[in-house]
């Protein structure tokens, strides 16, 4: 009897053990998700450039947001929000058959798989990049922020593209933090570029 008792004690301990480390993980998560850091401690990006033709090309693609009279914290919220609504995105490419004389054969699913996966990786990638990109500008622009190009060296230091692959969130967090340190600050130079 003392055997059993002393099993299921340890089997006990052993589970709530194991719900604590899980809800600290998940608290350790909800935190870095959630947490909204001192503005002091997060660094403002260098903006500075000197635009040229060849730059305002790709503004659809490298762009920071800015509104007036808006706090680092809500401005972080909102760049949150409207991230969680942007991330994770379907390209919409599914898989396609072989054409028809090779549809039934070895050689057919083998070559469509092949082709499938290649133009998943090519242009299913780029697709989630765009889609973001176009949600996050629809999002940002609903909540009241104003668009500026920026030059695309000026842009990486402090933003990610997800396409096939994500972000980790620690970094993601860190990123989205820099935006919104951004966003709150006063307008950068330019024009605001709308929608």
């Amino acid at each position: 009897m003392k055997g059993k008792l002393a099993i299921l004690a340890c089997a006990a301990l052993t589970a709530s053990g194991v719900a604590r480390a899980q809800d600290a993980a998940k608290a350790t998560t909800d935190d870095v998700m959630t947490a909204i850091p001192d503005p002091a401690s997060v660094p403002m990006p260098d903006l500075a450039f000197t635009s040229t033709p060849l730059i305002e090309e790709d503004f659809d693609k490298y762009y920071v947001f800015n509104r007036a009279e808006t706090s680092f914290a809500e401005a972080l919220t909102d760049i949150r929000e409207c991230d969680n609504l942007a991330r994770g995105l379907d390209s919409g490419y599914r898989y396609q058959d072989a054409p028809y004389p090779y549809t039934y054969t070895m050689a057919g699913a083998a070559g469509g798989l092949i082709a499938n996966a290649l133009m998943g990786a090519i242009f299913g990638s780029s697709e989630k990049r765009r889609l973001r990109r176009v949600n996050m500008r629809r999002c940002m622009n609903y909540k009241g922020y104003s668009r500026y190009g920026l030059a695309k060296e000026k842009w990486e230091p402090f933003n990610f593209e997800e396409g096939l692959d994500g972000v980790k969130e620690v970094e993601r967090q860190r990123l989205l933090a820099q935006q919104a340190k951004v966003a709150s600050g006063p307008a950068p130079a330019g024009k605001d570029l709308g929608l």
